[in-house]
């Protein structure tokens, strides 16, 4: 399990390193803000056209042939800005790079609900966010340092070992998975399985904890700065959500493994503790940025493995790529959609709004969460 571990922190480091690092190009590569957001464009693009694609693909030919291309591709398309040191290949690079990633994320999500019994996803899946988490944690912090220490092509040269070595741990190390027969699908019955709750259920909960997480790293160092805080302050804050994140997802997997925490509920609080976390970052200094820090931290915490779980134990398992694809897809949207509506509304108005607007949308969810619970467990047989 640990090179699916693996591949997980690559693709958030990756993401986050490099997303965080463009801005403080001190290579010239990134010459306005509208460069900036193209290239941050492209990798989320590239995933959101793929995912589903090579989940697919996992399905029909084995998920791990699909990982370890995925991963040889990451390490190939970081080393070509390594070796080519040119603004022009950057964008080749990152597209690349976004590319390779929507074909070892999906792949290596649905190794790890193969590989797992169903009464150990809880367990398997929350361990494989919390290296997800630490990527994204350290993506940021590491992706500074190399790049104030060698430039931009100094975090590409890192990022192709990285992901050489991942790929060649995972060849020697993840077993061969071979694809299951599968019953002949339609597009109609594919339509069916992704809009039925059992599939929209986790996978909007997913994109709710992803949009805040966006929400979170993106913009509360804003509201720091507004305040009148300094780096230092505001960098504490986002790895605080992060620390919060990796802590929580082992535990709320291992209960949710052990019948303590069901996936309704556990769902229902993740999304209730996200909302409460974006209306504290709503109040005014340094005590609303780190609660709200917090609290978006633990919810996403608690949604992320037991979403995936919900996922992969309603999934047969011959189409686990293709619902872990869909789902990552659902990820991706809600990682472009949370920090557009928060921007939108605070340019019409105040970022205290933004993060208000979005808040209210996930109570939204969190109140329907609840509702399903109570109507489930209303219909549920009386035990005597």
């Amino acid at each position: 399990m640990r090179p699916l571990y693996a591949a997980g922190f690559t693709t958030a480091f990756g993401a986050h390193g490099i997303a965080a690092s463009l801005g403080a190009d001190t290579d010239d590569a990134v010459t306005s803000l509208l460069v900036l957001g193209g290239l941050l464009a492209l990798y989320d693009g590239a995933e959101v056209l793929l995912k589903p694609v090579f989940g697919t693909l996992a399905d029909r030919i084995g998920a791990r042939p699909v990982l370890l291309g995925g991963l040889f591709a990451f390490a190939a398309a970081s080393a070509v800005y390594a070796v080519a040191d040119s603004p022009g290949w950057l964008w080749a690079a990152r597209l690349g790079q976004g590319a390779a990633a929507s074909a070892f994320s999906p792949s290596a999500s649905a190794l790890v609900a193969r590989l797992n019994p169903a009464a150990k996803h809880g367990r398997a899946f929350g361990s494989y966010g919390f290296y997800k988490s630490i990527g994204y944690t350290l993506g940021p912090l590491l992706g500074g340092v190399l790049v104030w220490a060698g430039g931009l092509r100094l975090l590409f040269i890192v990022l192709a070992v990285l992901g050489a070595v991942v790929a060649v741990w995972s060849m020697v190390a993840v077993p061969v998975v071979p694809p299951l027969p599968k019953v002949r699908q339609t597009v109609l019955d594919l339509a069916r399985r992704l809009a039925d709750p059992v599939f929209l259920a986790p996978t909007a909960a997913l994109a709710a904890a992803t949009a805040a997480l966006s929400v979170g790293v993106g913009f509360l160092p804003v509201s720091g700065r507004t305040a009148g805080l300094g780096a230092v302050a505001t960098g504490a804050a986002v790895s605080v959500l992060a620390a919060c994140a990796a802590v929580v997802q082992p535990r709320a997997g291992r209960a949710r493994d052990d019948g303590r925490l069901s996936t309704r509920t556990g769902l229902a609080a993740g999304l209730s503790a996200t909302a409460a976390g974006l209306a504290c970052a709503m109040l005014p200094g340094l005590t609303g940025i780190l609660l709200g820090a917090a609290l978006i931290g633990i919810g996403t915490g608690l949604i992320t493995p037991l979403g995936f779980a919900a996922l992969a134990s309603s999934t047969p398992p011959e189409r686990l790529g293709q619902t872990m694809g869909a789902a990552e897809l659902g990820r991706e949207l809600g990682d472009a959609g949370g920090p557009l509506l928060v921007a939108v509304v605070a340019s019409l108005t105040t970022l205290t709004y933004g993060y208000g607007a979005l808040a209210v949308l996930i109570g939204a969810g969190a109140v329907l969460a609840f509702v399903r619970r109570r109507v489930a467990t209303a219909g549920a047989p009386r035990r005597r």
